[in-house]
């Protein structure tokens, strides 16, 4: 374990655990699964750090301005990753289309950071916000204000081509084309015929068999994982888990949270659980058949790494128990019903609750009573 690579964050819970909690280096590297050694060097240096003078900062603030620093140079460059991922479309396209991303981003990045991704200046968006409607917007106001009217006045029988008749008939010059955008963006259509049923054609694209097929008792480690997401509620807003958890014993061998839940989310968290665990290729990751799991980028990770998918029924909780038992565990020993100051709160609890007492300590009957890593350390000993 102590050749492995971990992050800075891990490292500052970990040291958290030994500081603040008072737990003892030994008791806190026995949880993890980290060596004395390395998490003493750990707790050494962040007590240098907090030393007056050190790296010319005054006495007790070192450590707070160094946090803030480093959160800051966090925020950032995750803004500089993230921003790309969503404004893929967008960066091909005009000067408004730059600036309609960044208002409906602008409560989720910083618009310095924005502004420089997109390559745009800030005076220019102001001045888009002051006066963002084109001619061209006005212009389709007022002419969809003239086919509401026509399409009432046929008691809502007229689609876009007697609608452009009508309005060429008063004057107006229009094609059938924008007649047509225009109704479709408002929701209008020609009300004719009784219609048929709505019949379920299918899942979405991406759906797999069920192929765990409700099997939740493997007879070794890195066989079957399942994974799923939940939200934990803070001041700041929701912030969402997502976990992988091992069947075999129920230990979770990776997790992340994010203030969004999309597939970067649950990517995090497999990717956590393949570093953590290094498995071979076969093994089975179960989801249900959220848009998450369904996405071009969560089949290409399983089919990379030589996995394979299984997803639930439709609609059908039962056949992913053991992710949603953990939840529920999680929100009952722990989140009961508080609400975190921030999100950072949120996932340092989560943190604490998943790795210092979950995996280590928390007994389970599906596993002889024993921990998740007791478990696994006893079946490692067995010579199976």
């Amino acid at each position: 374990m102590s050749s492995k690579r971990y992050t800075d964050e891990f490292k500052a819970e970990a040291v958290k655990q030994v500081l603040d909690r008072g737990f003892t280096v030994v008791d806190v590297a026995g949880r993890l699964g980290l060596h004395t050694h390395t998490l003493y060097a750990w707790v050494k240096s962040a007590r240098v750090s907090e030393k007056p003078g050190n790296s010319g900062l005054s006495s007790g603030g070192g450590d707070a301005a160094e946090v803030r620093r480093l959160k800051a140079e966090l925020k950032r460059v995750t803004e500089e990753r993230d921003i790309p991922k969503k404004s893929r479309r967008v960066l091909c396209q005009g000067v408004r289309a730059k600036y309609a991303f960044m208002r409906a981003h602008i409560r989720e990045f910083r618009l310095i950071t924005m502004c420089r991704v997109l390559g745009v200046h800030r005076s220019g968006y102001y001045a888009w916000l002051s006066d963002e409607t084109s001619a061209r917007e006005r212009e389709d106001k007022r002419l969809l204000g003239l086919i509401k009217h026509a399409w009432l006045a046929s008691g809502t029988v007229y689609g876009h081509r007697k609608i452009t008749l009508d309005l060429r008939e008063a004057g107006e010059v229009c094609s059938r084309h924008r007649v047509q955008r225009l109704m479709r963006a408002e929701g209008l259509r020609a009300q004719v015929g009784y219609g048929s049923k709505p019949r379920h054609r299918g899942g979405p694209m991406g759906v797999v068999e069920n192929v765990l097929n409700r099997d939740f008792t493997p007879d070794a480690p890195n066989k079957v994982w399942v994974t799923d997401i939940t939200y934990i509620r803070t001041y700041e807003g929701w912030l969402f888990l997502a976990a992988v958890v091992d069947l075999y014993s129920r230990q979770v061998v990776g997790w992340a949270t994010q203030p969004t839940m999309t597939r970067d989310l649950v990517l995090q968290a497999l990717l956590a659980a393949v570093w953590k665990r290094k498995p071979g290729p076969g093994v089975m990751v179960h989801s249900d058949q959220g848009s998450q799991f369904t996405s071009s980028d969560w089949q290409s990770f399983l089919k990379a790494h030589r996995m394979v998918p299984s997803m639930s029924r439709r609609g059908n909780c039962h056949d992913n128990a053991v992710a949603e038992s953990f939840f529920s565990a999680l929100k009952k020993e722990r989140i009961k019903r508080r609400i975190y100051p921030n999100r950072e709160a949120a996932r340092s609890d989560v943190f604490d609750y998943i790795e210092m007492f979950y995996n280590p300590i928390r007994r389970h009957g599906s596993a002889g009573d024993l921990s998740p890593v007791e478990f696994e350390r006893r079946y490692a000993q067995s010579g199976n």
